[in-house]
């Protein structure tokens, strides 16, 4: 094929059928085909479609690259961090993480970034999908109020991360600014039933976690890796509850999954899962039959696996803190048939009892500033999300509890007979037997450290009138007071 880069004037001496025979291309062949791949010349142009997390664009149907136009525009904007916390995020396309791009590999992608003129800072935008220096952070600088354009050649297919790159870099990776660029493969990828875009990071407040109002960055904590929230798409509860990504039984799922960092290294797992498929590094090779894959900061991968059985499968970071005390918590909401020669679900509940045993207990608990009084119906809203994220895993989606080891929040005579016992509980912890709706449970709760006063009266609002229960809404008055009785 060097025959192509001889002088023009041997191509006007041999005749162009010549060269072409000379070159192993009978007259009248594709000689796109023949030609190297980032040479082949572009049929048509089309605008990118961009989405939000956890939403994908559609698969790439074309069988030939194109010019692919790509508009994103950087706002710097306030958003819920947690229920009751604000957190001025600095965005690609307004969400965290930033618009889902998907390209073809070979295209040829004209990006333009447009930096809001109501921002206060300069953006620019390192791809890692891009070959060339910088990742096109040079060419990409804007301040606000401008936009900027170039254009680059996806030689590589894969999953990759983008970014800001202006400094200081570490600061706007850590106030939202990443996402996810997708150059299929020249074949495209397999289909699959459903397709989700998850990114995890890290982020650091002044306050501690759920300490309410609007919370600045803070460079020191960044600074000593110290964050208060890790979490799956920007904010807690982004993907719980309604927010859930959903699938039917016997359908493949696939999960785009990215790390923006800017520190943590993600342990990503589904609780109840393996994956079938997991192409680490965001690479078309793969690996078969994994638990959990690391993607670190900066990386991507995607994982593939097929729901035999129906329920609720959580996404975790396996750093398992992270998920149940900083807000790295999703969920998979799976329904269709059981299958019983799958997972039987339990079988037999019988008495055991060992000598000696142990539980741990978690010590300590925080008190923090409190907001304005919230309506009954607020509170129900705020706590679900609450009880879906930390009181889930013992009491159980409907409140059922599990037999013998944890009581039964719905329709409960215990919860509904005492609620500064209710409010003692969840803010001292319980050991030691009690009695629920007739039945004998003898266990330890632990104290709930890592929320506020006022969750605490939301979450007990929300299960005093759920699963049956009916109560009055639990006042930020009555919690403080019964913790200042623990005093």
């Amino acid at each position: 094929m060097r025959l192509f880069a001889v002088k023009p004037l041997v191509g006007t001496l041999l005749g162009f059928s010549t060269l072409l025979s000379l070159a192993g291309c009978p007259p009248g062949a594709d000689t796109a085909s023949k030609a190297p791949v980032y040479s082949r010349v572009l049929k048509g142009s089309e605008v990118a479609v961009l989405t939000a997390p956890p939403l994908v664009p559609p698969p790439i149907k074309r069988s030939q690259p194109t010019k692919v136009v790509v508009n994103l525009e950087v706002k710097e904007e306030k958003g819920r961090l947690a229920d009751g916390v604000e957190y001025v995020f600095w965005t690609y396309g307004g969400s965290v993480p930033g618009s889902f791009i998907r390209i073809r590999q070979y295209d040829e992608v004209e990006f333009n970034l447009q930096n809001h003129p109501d921002n206060k800072m300069p953006h620019n935008i390192d791809l890692h999908a891009v070959t060339g220096a910088g990742g096109g952070a040079a060419s990409s600088f804007t301040a606000p109020g401008h936009a900027s354009k170039f254009s680059f050649k996806a030689l590589n297919a894969g999953l990759y991360v983008y970014h800001c790159a202006t400094a200081p870099v570490g600061m706007h990776i850590a106030n939202g600014m990443y996402g996810l660029i997708l150059v299929e493969p020249e074949g495209g990828l397999p289909p699959v039933d459903k397709e989700y875009y998850v990114m995890q990071g890290d982020f650091y407040t002044k306050g501690a976690y759920g300490e309410v109002g609007v919370q600045p960055f803070d460079m020191g904590k960044a600074l000593q890796e110290r964050p208060d929230y890790v979490l799956f798409n920007g904010s807690v509860g982004a993907l719980v509850g309604d927010n859930a990504i959903t699938a039917e039984v016997g359908e493949t799922v696939r999960l785009f999954v990215g790390n923006g960092g800017p520190n943590l290294v993600s342990s990503f797992h589904v609780i109840g899962e393996i994956f079938d498929k997991v192409h680490q590094e965001g690479s078309a090779s793969f690996g078969e039959n994994i638990q959990t894959t690391l993607i670190p900061a900066g990386g991507a991968a995607w994982v593939e696996f097929k729901v035999d059985v129906p329920g609720t499968f959580i996404i975790v970071d396996h750093s398992i803190f992270r998920t149940f005390n900083k807000g790295a918590l999703g969920m998979l909401k799976v329904t269709g048939e059981e299958n019983k020669t799958i997972y039987s679900g339990k079988q037999e509940d019988g008495i055991y009892l060992p000598e000696g045993g142990a539980i741990q207990e978690l010590p300590g608990e925080r008190a923090k500033p409190v907001p304005a009084q919230r309506t009954k119906d607020e509170r129900i809203a705020m706590g679900e999300r609450i009880y879906q994220t930390i009181c889930f895993a013992c009491h159980q989606s409907k409140g059922q509890g599990v037999p013998g080891a944890f009581p039964p929040l719905a329709n409960s005579d215990y919860l509904m007979a005492d609620k500064e016992r209710s409010i003692l509980g969840v803010i001292n912890g319980q050991s030691g037997p009690i009695e629920v709706n007739g039945q004998r449970f003898d266990g330890v709760m632990p104290a709930v450290t890592n929320i506020t006063d006022d969750d605490v009266a939301n979450v007990l609002t929300y299960v005093r009138n759920s699963f049956g229960n009916s109560g009055d809404m639990v006042t930020l008055a009555e919690v403080q007071a019964a913790r200042a009785k623990k005093k």
